[in-house]
C-alpha cells in the first residue's frame, strides 16, 4: 500500500535544469567552445563534483579565464531565463490530490535547503511537504540513496510504500536504491539522457492522475 509520495525539486517540480545548462552553454560560447549534453548530464541531479564548468572550460582553453565576470553574465543569463519559469504542468494537482487521498509528502533534493524552500515559497507549495531532506542533510547526495533514506524515515514509511517522483538518471538510481518505487518525468534536458531503472515514465504529470500512477506502479509490483 501507498503511503507516502517523495518528489525531487530542480527539474521535477520547477525545470531550474534547463535554464542553467542554456546559460553555461552561452558561457562556453562565449569562448569558442561547446558544452555537450554527455558532459553536463553528469552533473543533473547530483552536485559539482561530478562536472565542474568553470575548471573544465579552463582545461579545453588551456589558459585560466575571469571567473568572476564570466560567473556574474552566466547568473544573469539565468535569471533572465528563469523569471519566465512556472512550476512544470500537473506538479500542483498532484500535490493537491496526494493531500485529499490523505498521503504523506516528502521531498529529496541534491540542492540546498535555502534553494529549495525559497521557490517553494515562490509558488506557495512550502506547506504541502511535511518533510524536506537537501544536501545540507547528509554527507552524499544523488545517486546515493542517503538523501531518500531519511525522506523515508521522517516520514515513518518503509521503502515500498512510498513512490519518488524524479527527472534525471542520477535521482532514479537514488530512489532506486533506496528500495522505492520511481516514476521518471523527464524535462526538455533530461528527456535527452538514458536513464536506468525506474517503474513508469510519464511526459508530464498532466498525462496521468497520481490515482491512476500508483495503480499503475502497483500492478507492476
Amino acid at each position: 500500500m501507498i503511503k507516502a509520495i517523495i518528489f525531487d525539486f530542480d527539474g521535477l517540480i520547477l525545470d531550474t535544469e534547463t535554464p542553467e545548462y542554456e546559460s553555461f552553454q552561452a558561457m562556453y560560447r562565449d569562448h569558442g567552445m561547446e558544452l555537450t549534453m554527455d558532459l553536463w548530464g553528469l552533473c543533473i541531479g547530483t552536485d559539482a563534483s561530478a562536472f565542474e564548468p568553470y575548471s573544465y572550460l579552463e582545461q579545453c582553453l588551456g589558459t585560466p579565464i575571469d571567473r568572476e565576470t564570466a560567473r556574474k553574465l552566466r547568473r544573469q543569463r539565468y535569471s533572465e531565463r528563469m523569471s519566465e519559469v512556472q512550476p512544470r504542468p500537473g506538479v500542483i494537482d498532484y500535490l493537491r490530490e496526494a493531500s485529499e487521498l490523505g498521503l504523506q509528502i516528502g521531498l529529496a533534493s541534491s540542492s540546498t535547503r535555502e534553494w529549495v524552500t525559497g521557490y517553494l515559497k515562490q509558488f506557495g507549495l512550502l506547506d504541502y511537504f511535511s518533510c524536506i531532506r537537501t544536501r545540507d542533510d547528509v554527507e552524499k547526495v544523488k545517486p546515493d540513496p542517503a538523501l531518500y533514506m531519511q525522506a523515508l524515515s521522517c516520514l515513518g514509511v518503509l521503502p515500498e510504500e512510498a513512490i519518488a517522483f524524479e527527472d534525471s538518471p542520477n535521482g532514479s538510481l537514488a530512489a532506486k536504491r533506496a528500495g522505492m518505487h520511481c516514476v521518471i518525468v523527464p524535462n526538455e534536458l533530461t528527456g535527452q539522457l538514458r536513464f536506468g531503472e525506474h517503474d513508469l515514465r510519464l511526459p508530464s504529470m498532466s498525462a496521468m492522475t497520481l490515482t491512476e500512477v500508483i495503480s499503475r506502479v502497483t500492478a507492476i509490483t
